[in-house]
């Protein structure tokens, strides 16, 4: 098929678009020409319910997706979950990394309601799933998306862009759904609205042979109760509940995505800020010290470097203190200092703010020096963590009980951590083989 360009698309965001890849009910994936391994996802202005037995047109449907979508994709991405997405490009279409998609959809549920309540008769609605609830649906339109357990998925013995999708694989995606559920749960609650089950799905990008999050996350994939209430329901239900599809019940449904579109934005914000503060006994601890500030980026949390002495100099030492206490932003401070440590516990016993000692420990007197941070006097609450980059995720721990975006960044590094330890397991049962 020649290359062409979008005509829909306005004139400073023309792309040399080639070949309809793939068309859903919601959405049409295109080649892009001059970028191989990229495509172009745009939206449609349908809105489907029952695998499109209802169908209604609703102006303004592609751009609200698109938006939703966008935002979702930018803050799972920029907690460190791997995804599909690349950027938006217009205001109904995104540009994603080309993948083969498992036909499989995802379902993660906090609270029981909808089909679940059908196939499980007895369970009251609201009951709540503490861990979540995974299930997982065969996409086949012709048979209404029969659910399937891990075995059925096991046995289909899929291949997807080279990549077999085995124990390892399903297991890498069941915990990532658990993952991104669990933050997009916590940025919800930022706007007093739960997070009540959501269906997502993953693809192999053709050029890595990766497993990313890819498709689309809009208004069509969860389920959202403003404080909870389902009677206030934002998400696509209330168009599945239409009894009769009228130009007044369609405005009704526009106006919950609308709702749905701009609040989504608000996510990406921080509801709290804070900092790390170093506070180092000599600039020999340099590299120590910049370790725990590169660690706590990373995190998203700022991290400012300070010299001062707790023995030769302890009244800078606390004058440096009541400067951070006297802007009132939530700080964590982290005293570096060998040999005998008297920083730390200053700082502890003088100041309500969370301290931890993270000691350069050398390799003669370590044993040794290690002791004046463990062995604290009696009503010092401060800890001892050596590791510096473990001294930063201890502080990000601390600001993600305020902050959603932290706590994301926290919850997908665990999760990325575990991806690594499972792929490593199984190219050493693979060589042994």
């Amino acid at each position: 098929m020649p290359a062409l360009l979008l005509s829909f698309l306005p004139a400073t965001f023309l792309l040399n678009i080639g070949e309809k890849l793939n068309e859903g009910k919601t959405k049409q994936i295109f080649e892009i020409v001059d970028q191989p391994g990229l495509v172009l996802v745009q939206s449609k202005d349908q809105i489907t319910a029952g695998n499109a037995a209802r169908k209604d047109q609703m102006e303004g449907k592609a751009a609200m997706a698109n938006k939703t979508t966008s935002s979702v994709f930018r803050l799972l991405q920029e907690s460190g979950i791997k995804t599909a997405f690349v950027k938006q490009h217009s205001d109904t279409a995104f540009i994603a990394a080309h993948c083969e998609m498992i036909p499989i959809e995802w379902v993660c549920r906090r609270v029981a309601t909808g089909s679940f309540l059908k196939r499980n008769p007895g369970v009251k609605e609201g009951f709540r799933f503490s861990p979540l609830k995974m299930e997982m649906f065969f996409k086949d339109d012709a048979n209404n998306d029969p659910q399937w357990s891990e075995e059925q998925l096991l046995e289909a013995k899929f291949c997807l862009s080279g990549l077999p999708i085995g124990r390892c694989e399903v297991d890498i995606m069941n915990r990532s759904t658990v993952a991104i559920f669990e933050i997009l749960e916590r940025a919800w609650a930022t706007q007093d609205c739960t997070l009540v089950d959501m269906k997502i799905e993953f693809g192999v990008n053709v050029k890595t042979q990766e497993i990313v999050l890819a498709d689309v996350i809009d208004n069509d994939s969860w389920r959202l109760w403003p404080s909870g209430d389902r009677s206030q329901q934002k998400d696509k239900q209330v168009y599945r509940d239409l009894k009769e599809v009228t130009p007044e019940a369609m405005q009704v449904v526009k106006r919950n995505f609308e709702w749905v579109a701009e609040r989504v934005k608000m996510l990406l914000e921080p509801q709290v800020s804070g900092r790390v503060v170093v506070l180092m006994g000599s600039t020999s601890d340099m590299a120590h010290c910049e370790k725990i500030k590169k660690a706590c980026v990373s995190f998203g949390i700022s991290c400012s470097l300070r010299v001062t002495s707790a023995h030769k100099g302890p009244d800078e030492t606390l004058r440096i203190k009541a400067e951070y206490e006297g802007d009132g932003i939530p700080t964590v401070f982290v005293a570096v200092a060998g040999r005998s440590n008297g920083l730390g516990p200053v700082m502890s016993g003088n100041s309500t703010y969370p301290v931890i000692n993270c000691p350069p420990l050398t390799p003669d007197w370590g044993a040794q020096d290690v002791w004046s941070s463990l062995r604290m006097p009696s009503g010092l609450g401060c800890s001892t963590i050596l590791s510096p980059e473990a001294a930063a995720q201890f502080a990000a721990q601390i600001f993600g009980l305020t902050n959603h975006l932290v706590w994301s960044k926290v919850r997908a590094s665990m999760l990325n951590t575990w991806v690594s330890l499972k792929q490593a397991d199984q190219k050493l049962q693979a060589c042994s083989l």
